[in-house]
This record gives structure tokens, sequence and C-alpha cells, in this order.
């Protein structure tokens, strides 16, 4: 395996040197070190290793190409949580374990004397989910895949799970197999990837508190709840994307996490193109796994040699839906492109999440958020998706300016955050040759530009301003 990785990343660094022999295109380069060896590998160059359970093994599997290809991604958080709606997804935790009162004068002000966490889930109704209708919103958004939190802390599970009975979806609240809907739906109407959200600890799963109470020496509650689970999950639902959580009080040897990854690389029905993030243990976050979330709403800041995820939502406070929450803690439109362009520039996926209500509905600010994003990819998509980081990610001379790259090399985009001033752009980290072809996307006639020895300016139409929350400048040889 180590001679032909070996070979494999010898050819792919002789295509980089051959391609760079052109003088043109030295202004269109990747450095070629922002790849970690582990990427050059195709998927199918994989199929004949059976990967061991240690790190070692499983971080050599490459990532399948379409989680980079894709970019964009939607979160969705939605539990038994959806039906008090009140602080955030973790209302039962904080509920039970405040030094305050606010979540005590909450309940107590509207709920009965010893009412429970798990009376709420009979009111968790979905009654008025519609998959069909959620899978256009998310197709119109531009996401190329959505992760679904199948269970979250609590232990509630969204389809009708062996090992969760009386607290699931199916025993208690929608009587429906969520995920199962939601999946069928998105397969049969998109060509989106169906994700799935899961969440290896329970606050108070008995099994659970006493593996922690014995400091994880026995492990009861993974053997017979987790592992077992997941594997239910998997076979299934067939889900393109685990993402794991609830992973820092133990280490991976407790949650069996090699084990499982060894078994879903090379047993599991989506072995070749499953992806998973980096929340299997203690420690583990920001060293092993497909692509890094690190910590919530990650993002380096500058260009790391392992792909990443930047998980981060739409209402600033909250995951899971909020009832009482106030305009002013939604991010822009404008924001949430930005927050988009940024990280796509230093070489990140963006996963942006809503949180449905109890009944199953996607609020209109979420719906209107979700809309305006996809109505900016539908003209400035080809900037985004299918491209690589660019060997600068932000200009040097004026600011809000991102540069991305097509996969072959052959376009450089410049994402324009802040429209200039009398529609004049000025580059500071680009210089191009005469025969340089410069447009707006959306756009159909090139615009006029002068290369200067320290800087390229760029002649903006004044028409395509109109209030558009960011531009982009396609750049070509012609």
């Amino acid at each position: 395996m180590q001679v032909l990785t070996f070979f494999l990343y010898i050819t792919h660094l002789w295509n980089i040197l051959a391609q760079c022999g052109s003088s043109e295109d030295r202004y269109f380069m990747i450095e070629a070190n922002n790849k970690k060896e582990r990427d050059l590998l195709p998927i199918q160059d994989s199929y004949q290793f059976k990967y061991d359970p240690t790190w070692d093994s499983l971080d050599a599997r490459p990532v399948p190409a379409w989680y980079d290809d894709a970019k964009f991604g939607i979160f969705i958080h939605w539990g038994v949580f959806s039906v008090p709606s009140f602080g955030s997804e973790w209302f039962w935790n904080n509920w039970k374990e405040e030094t305050d009162t606010k979540y005590h004068d909450f309940m107590k002000n509207r709920y009965p004397p010893n009412y429970t966490y798990q009376d709420f889930a009979r009111d968790f109704t979905a009654e008025f989910f519609n998959a069909s209708q959620w899978s256009e919103i998310f197709q119109a958004s531009g996401a190329k895949y959505v992760v679904l939190t199948s269970k979250h802390h609590e232990g509630y599970t969204l389809w009708p799970s062996k090992y969760s009975f009386s607290w699931n979806s199916m025993d208690v609240g929608p009587q429906k197999d969520l995920i199962g809907e939601l999946a069928a739906a998105i397969r049969s109407s998109t060509h989106i990837k169906f994700g799935l959200y899961y969440s290896l600890y329970e606050w108070y799963n008995p099994m659970y508190l006493n593996d922690k109470q014995n400091n994880f020496t026995t492990d009861h509650f993974v053997t017979q709840k987790i592992i077992p689970e997941m594997h239910e999950l998997i076979e299934m639902y067939r889900p393109e994307i685990i993402w794991s959580d609830g992973d820092w009080e133990a280490a991976d040897s407790y949650w069996k996490s090699k084990e499982f990854l060894a078994w879903l690389y090379n047993e599991s029905p989506v072995k070749y193109t499953v992806v998973v993030n980096d929340r299997w243990g203690k420690n583990i976050p920001c060293h092993h796994g497909d692509f890094y979330t690190c910590t919530d709403r990650y993002n380096p800041g500058i260009l790391i040699p392992h792909k990443w995820e930047n998980c981060m939502t739409i209402d600033k406070k909250s995951w899971g839906f909020r009832r009482n929450a106030a305009l002013e803690e939604y991010l822009t439109l404008d924001e949430l492109v930005r927050e988009l362009v940024t990280t796509v520039s230093y070489g990140g996926n963006l996963l942006m999440n809503v949180g449905p209500t109890k009944d199953g509905i996607i609020s209109p600010i979420f719906e209107e958020r979700l809309r305006g994003i996809g109505s900016w990819l539908k003209v400035n998509g080809e900037a985004i998706y299918n491209t690589k980081p660019w060997k600068i990610q932000n200009d040097t001379l004026t600011s809000d300016i991102w540069y991305t790259q097509s996969k072959d090399e052959k376009r450089l985009y410049v994402l324009i955050l802040k429209w200039p001033k009398e529609s004049v752009l000025s580059l500071g980290s680009l210089e191009i040759p005469n025969n340089t072809y410069v447009s707006l996307l959306g756009f159909t006639k090139p615009l006029k530009w002068m290369q200067h020895p320290t800087k390229l300016i760029v002649h903006l139409p004044y028409e395509a301003r109109k209030g558009e929350p960011a531009w982009v400048l396609r750049i070509e040889q012609e």
C-alpha cells in the first residue's frame, strides 16, 4: 500500500509540475502542498484495500470526491427539544443542571407540576411535516447534501429503532419513520446527498451513566446500544455522511470508534461513498476523520492540509427552533453568503443549520434565507461548487475580496463582498497577461480592465450593483 501511495503521489506531483510549465498560467496555480497525500488517491483505488481498526490505516482512506465538490450542505436539528423550543436543543440538560432559575421558571409558568421531559414527546407531532416540501426547499437553496439529526443527546431517535423502545418517532409522537420519509423524498426528487447526524452519548441513559460512573472501564452502553444502533441506521438508510457527536466525555477506545469505522469502510453498504467527521472520542476532533469540524462554527482562517467543514446556524443562539427568537438573532443573507465565500476560499465546506418546529415546519425566516442563498448560487455557483483554493485566499490590497479557482485551474474567480466606490475594483494579488478575458457572472459583456505594475484595475457595470450580497468576476485566458 505504501509503494502504491508513493507512486500515485509522484505521478500527481509530476502532472502538477507539467501544468506549471506555462508562464501564462502562473497566476492560476494553487500551491501543490495544499493537498494532503491521502486526498490524492482516487477513491476507486481504495476498493482493494482492507482498512484496519487503527487511525493510521483509517486515515489513509481517500475522501470521496463528491464531498469536496459539494461545498454547501444543510444541517437539520429536529427532535423532542423542538417542543419546548426554548433556550436551545440542550433544553433537557440545561433544565436539569442549571444554576439559576431560567428553565425552572419557564416550566413552572407553563406546565403542571411533575411534568417530565418525556412528556414533551407526545407533542412532537410533526403533523405538518411534508418530506417533499422540505426537499424542494433544500433543492432551491443550492445545497448538495443534507444532514439530519437521527438522534441527539436526548436519546430520542427519528426512526423506529429497536434499540430505543418507546423513545422513538414511531412509538411516541409522530408515529412516523421521519428519517425514512425524508430520505425517500430527497432521493426520488433531487440529486442531494443524504446524511445523518448521530450523538454517541445520551445525557441520562442509565447504561451510559453506569459506564461513566465506572470511569468507562465498562462499555455496556456502547456494545448493547450504540454500535448495534449505528449499524441498524446505516443498513436501513444508507446515509452518505455519518456526522458523529457527543463523543467528548470518553476516549475513542470506549466508543469502539476505530472498529466501527473499519466496518463502515470495509463492509457497510456505503463503504465506497460515505464520509465521516472527526468527533469519535476525547482528543480525536481535528486529528482524525475524513473531514475536520474541530469545534462548532470552525474556520481555521488559513489553508490547512486536510478537508474541513464549518457547521454553523442561521439562528445565532441555537441549533434547534426557538419560539422566542428575535429577528436580529438570525444571520442576514449577506452574512450567510460571506460565511459561504470565506469558508470555500479556505478549502472548507459550509454546513448551514435550520431548526424545524415540532409540527414539522421549516419556518418562513429559515426558508427565506435558504431560497436567498440559492438564488445567489444560481448565478454565482460556479465560483463555489467543484472549486479549490487559489494560492491566495483574500486580496492584499482591497478588503472583502476572496479567491477560488476551478479544479482544472483554467478559471480564477474573484468573489466581491463589498461593491467598490465608483464601481472601480483594485486588486493587489493578481497580475494577468493581455490575452485575458474578465467578466462578471450574470453579465454577458466582457469588462474593461488595466494591469498596472502594482495592481489590476477592473471597471464593473454599475447596473450590477442592485443590492446583491456578493458578486463574482470570472478570469480566464482567451
